[in-house]
C-alpha cells in the first residue's frame, strides 16, 4: 500500500534506456521511489527483494519475456501491474491480461496518458487497502461473494480472481438483473475508460466465465446483452 503522502515503490521493467529515464523521471517527479530492471529475470530478482505498490512491466524483454514475468508475479502476489504493449498488439494486450494485469498501456503513449494510469491504479489499491468490510455478501445460486476477505466461492470451491476480475464481478452482482455497458464497468472499476479499449472487459469477462460457470457458453451467471454490453443474473433466474 502506498505511504500516507502518495507516494509508492515502484517496480519498472524495461529494457529500452531511453523510455527507463523518461518514466523514471516522471515517476520520480511525482514523488514515487522507481527500482529499475532490465530484463525478465532481473524483474523477479528485484521483486523477490522488497516489497512493491506497482509494478509497470513491457512485454518485449530479454530471458524472460513480460507476459511470464506477469504469471509468476501474479502467482504469489495481487500487486498492480500495468503492462507496456506494442502498438495494436491485440495477442499481447489480452495474455497481460489473462496473466492477471489490472491493466496495459499501448506504446507510444503520452506523458499525460503514462500519468493518469499510473494515478488511477494506484489509487485503486490505496481504496482497496483502506476500504473496511462493511458490505454484506452477495449469494446467488452457488456462487458467493464475500467482500471483507474479497474472496468468491462457486460450488463450495474458493476461486482465485484478480483484481479487476473481482471488482467487474462485484460491480455486476450488485445490481442483479442490470445491463452495464462495457463504458460503465471501465469508469466503474478504473475510474474513467480514458486511454482504454472497452474490449478490455470481453476479456475479462471471458476469463470470469472461464472461472465461475460450469459450461462458460452457457453461462449461469454473467450474461451478455448483445449490443449493449453484460449483466448479472437476475434474482429469478
Amino acid at each position: 500500500m502506498a505511504a500516507a503522502d502518495g507516494s509508492a515503490r515502484i517496480l519498472l521493467v524495461d529494457d529500452e534506456h531511453s523510455v527507463q529515464t523518461l518514466l523514471t523521471y516522471l515517476l520520480r517527479k511525482d514523488g514515487h521511489e522507481v527500482v529499475a530492471a532490465h530484463d525478465g529475470r532481473e524483474a523477479l530478482d528485484r521483486f523477490a527483494e522488497q516489497r512493491f505498490d506497482l509494478v509497470v512491466l513491457d512485454i518485449m524483454l530479454p530471458k524472460l519475456d513480460g507476459i511470464e514475468v506477469c504469471r509468476r508475479i501474479r502467482s504469489r502476489s495481487q500487486v498492480p501491474i500495468i503492462m507496456l504493449t506494442a502498438k495494436d498488439d491485440e495477442i499481447d494486450k489480452v495474455l497481460g491480461l489473462e496473466m492477471g494485469a489490472d491493466d496495459y498501456i499501448t506504446k507510444p503513449f503520452s506523458v499525460r496518458e503514462f500519468g493518469s494510469r499510473v494515478r488511477a491504479t494506484l489509487r485503486r489499491a490505496e481504496m482497496l487497502g483502506g476500504r473496511p468490510g462493511t458490505e454484506e455478501p452477495i449469494v446467488a445460486g452457488e456462487l458467493r461473494l464475500d467482500f471483507e476477505r474479497r474472496i468468491v466461492t462457486v460450488r463450495r470451491q474458493q476461486t482465485r480472481l484478480t483484481y479487476v476480475e473481482f471488482e467487474i464481478l462485484a460491480a455486476l452482482a450488485r445490481s442483479p438483473g442490470r445491463v452495464r455497458t462495457r463504458e460503465m464497468l471501465l469508469e466503474q472499476v478504473w475510474g474513467d475508460s480514458a486511454y482504454r479499449d472497452p474490449r478490455t472487459i470481453d476479456v475479462h469477462i471471458r476469463h470470469l466465465r472461464e472461472k465461475l460457470e460450469r459450461d462458460p457458453r452457457a453461462p449461469e451467471y454473467l450474461f451478455t446483452v448483445r449490443g449493449v454490453g453484460y449483466r448479472f443474473r437476475d434474482s429469478d433466474e
